[in-house]
């Protein structure tokens, strides 16, 4: 085994107390840790982002950072060990950053006093890659399957290293034994893995080797006066990270994700209503087009009802507009209550509008025949607009409480429709729904950062776990 020490270091003892049996339900035992770990992800990913502007800044991983994150992979690392990434023990992994002396995974990443700061724009997308080709097949490759019936062949994942443990657990199943092995190669890969996940997070510049370590031991002894091994934390223990400043910093680095996450729709929004708007100031949709061989296209029925104190519907969507633009007869376009639309149309072949998906129109058609009235002279239309020619019809409407239905019809009566339609409204609480969308994002943000930048400086001050 090579002499040169990798700065992150994976080690591992098999346990050679593992049942038969109790791997078969790991998957249910450990579910408390996948929820802690995708939370402690978050936050990794979070301050990930903050290391990377530190080092393209100042050249140097902020250290109480390091050691959040150097955690999270620690605890990944024996939760991994404890499942299904390696099988190796049946000892239930604590629920701490800190590294446990006596529990036989251990995870470490010597500390780097100086990054380079060119280096960590490119490192994780792009130097990484060949590895990342690797971690794939190691952990999640690709195999191509082939269902019963041609539409149904396609990709799915599959990975070295699940099979590799699968292989272990039927093994410890009949024989009541994990072969050494077998195990020294589970381990080697998953030091891979890791290695590749200290590189990408950041951690160091030393570029992973392309190299099997197998053993439970890495190769080469440590530098204990650069990378001292972690002391026990206990009652007493002035720890850098205890339970109170994880928890804080996670639910800051969740709270922040969400509200960046609720600024998106709110900038959208912004932009719509400032960019949007057409010189009536109505904001409306892409045109879509309509064909049908049937005498009507109808829409759901739109129930519109305000419950809320004070709020009207004309406070929230103001004036509506719909346009119809025909492109072989004249049209019909017209809005009036559900109750009134079914019963003109009772009996009438119609195809009613159920939704539009991947930019065609899925219609519910109901077969009948030619309308009795023609809709022109129907008198219960609240809004309507009527052809002679190919131009287009536009209806224009204040909406009101009720159930409603929109109506496109040939003039004349006649089979086949076919228009190109647009859906507008004012909506003047635009303005406030923009301004409560970013309000409340401005402010997850400032709670979240107040979240993030406590526990870091106090977990800085109080001089980390190692």
């Amino acid at each position: 085994m090579s002499a040169t020490t990798y700065p992150v270091h994976v080690d591992a003892e098999l346990d050679p107390g593992v049942g038969r049996w109790l791997w078969l339900i790991k998957w249910l035992l450990a579910i408390p840790h996948y929820v802690a770990l995708a939370f402690l992800w978050t936050a990794f990913v979070v301050l990930s982002v903050v290391a990377f502007v530190a080092i393209a800044l100042t050249g140097h991983y902020p250290r109480s950072i390091f050691e959040f994150n150097v955690g999270v992979l620690r605890w990944h690392w024996r939760v991994t060990y404890y499942a299904y990434g390696a099988l190796g023990t049946d000892r239930y992994p604590p629920f701490t950053l800190h590294d446990v002396p006596d529990y036989p995974a251990h995870l470490d990443v010597d500390y780097p006093e100086h990054l380079s700061r060119g280096l960590v724009l490119v490192k994780s997308w792009l130097l990484a890659i060949p590895h990342y080709l690797v971690v794939a097949v190691l952990v999640g490759g690709v195999g191509w399957t082939v269902g019963s019936t041609a539409d149904r062949s396609g990709l799915a994942a599959t990975g070295l290293i699940p099979l590799l443990v699968l292989v272990a657990g039927v093994v410890v199943l009949v024989t009541g034994r994990y072969p050494q092995p077998l195990f020294d190669l589970v381990l080697g890969l998953n030091r891979w893995v890791l290695r590749v996940a200290g590189y990408a997070a950041l951690m160091t510049d030393t570029y992973p080797p392309f190299r099997l370590d197998q053993g439970h031991e890495d190769s080469g002894p440590r530098d204990l006066a650069v990378h001292p091994s972690p002391a026990p934390v206990g009652p007493g223990t002035r720890a850098g990270w205890t339970a109170g400043r994880v928890v804080a910093l996670v639910v800051g680095c969740v709270m922040g994700v969400g509200a960046l996450g609720l600024a998106v729709p709110g900038v959208v929004l912004l932009l719509a209503d400032q960019t949007a708007r057409d010189d009536a100031g109505f904001l409306s949709s892409p045109a879509q087009s309509f064909d049908t061989p049937t005498y009507a296209i109808t829409s759901e029925d739109l129930s519109l009802h305000t419950d809320a104190a004070g709020v009207t519907l004309d406070s929230l969507l103001g004036d509506t507009r719909l346009t119809a633009g025909p492109r072989r007869s004249p049209v019909f376009l017209g809005i009036g209550r559900a109750v009134d639309v079914r019963a003109y149309l009772a009996g009438v072949e119609q195809a009613g509008l159920v939704s539009v998906t991947d930019g065609e129109p899925v219609y519910r058609t109901t077969p009948g025949g030619a309308p009795s009235v023609l809709p022109g002279d129907a008198d219960f239309w609240v809004a309507s607009s009527s052809g002679t020619g190919t131009g287009t019809q536009e209806v224009t409407w204040s909406p009101q409480d009720g159930d409603w239905a929109v109506v496109v019809m040939n003039a004349d009566g006649s089979p086949g429709v076919d228009v190109t339609m647009t859906a507008g409204a004012v909506v003047p609480a635009m303005g406030w729904v923009v301004a409560t969308v970013l309000g409340l994002s401005l402010a997850g943000l400032l709670v979240a950062a107040l979240l993030v930048t406590v526990p870091v400086r106090a977990a800085r001050a109080a001089g980390g776990p190692r």
